[in-house]
C-alpha cells in the first residue's frame, strides 16, 4: 500500500477544484474556488489576479486551509483538509514555473501584469474518507 504522501498526492492527478480560505482584516474566514496544482513536497499554487481581495488577506494574515478532493454529491472520498502557510508573488520566476496554457483563458502569458501565484505550504494534511477517521500528516 502507497505511504500517506503519495496517498495524498493521488488525489492531485491533475490540477484540482479546491475550496481556499483565508482570513479576513477582521478575522472572519472567507472562501473562493481556485483551481489548485501539488508539488511533491505537498506545497500548492494557484494562479490569482494581483487585485484579488484574497492577496491582501494573505499578507495580513497568511494562515490558509484548502479543501479539495469530492467534486460530485454521490463520491465518498477520498478528500483532503490541508492546513499551511500562503505567500502571494508576482516574481518572474514563480509565474513562469507556474504557467500553463489552461490560464490563458484568464491571463494573456505568463508575463501579464495582472497575473500571480498563491503558494501555499502545508504543514498538516488530512486525508478523509467518509464515514472514516482521518490520516494525519504533519510537516516534520
Amino acid at each position: 500500500m502507497p505511504d500517506l504522501k503519495d496517498r495524498i498526492l493521488e488525489v492531485f492527478k491533475g490540477p484540482c477544484l479546491a475550496g481556499l480560505a483565508t482570513i479576513t482584516k477582521d478575522g472572519k474566514p472567507w472562501v473562493r474556488y481556485v483551481i489548485t496544482e501539488a508539488s511533491d513536497d505537498l506545497t500548492f499554487r494557484c494562479s490569482s489576479f494581483v487585485n484579488a481581495r484574497k492577496v491582501p488577506q494573505i499578507e495580513g494574515n497568511p494562515e490558509a486551509h484548502l479543501t479539495c478532493g469530492i467534486t460530485h454529491k454521490t463520491d465518498k472520498g477520498p478528500y483532503l483538509q490541508i492546513q499551511g502557510r500562503a505567500e502571494f508573488s508576482t516574481d518572474r520566476e514563480a509565474r513562469h514555473a507556474f504557467w500553463s496554457d489552461r490560464l490563458s483563458a484568464v491571463f494573456k502569458g505568463p508575463d501579464d501584469p495582472n497575473y500571480g501565484v498563491v503558494t501555499v505550504r502545508a504543514y498538516r494534511i488530512e486525508l478523509c474518507y467518509v464515514g472514516s477517521k482521518p490520516e494525519v500528516w504533519e510537516r516534520g
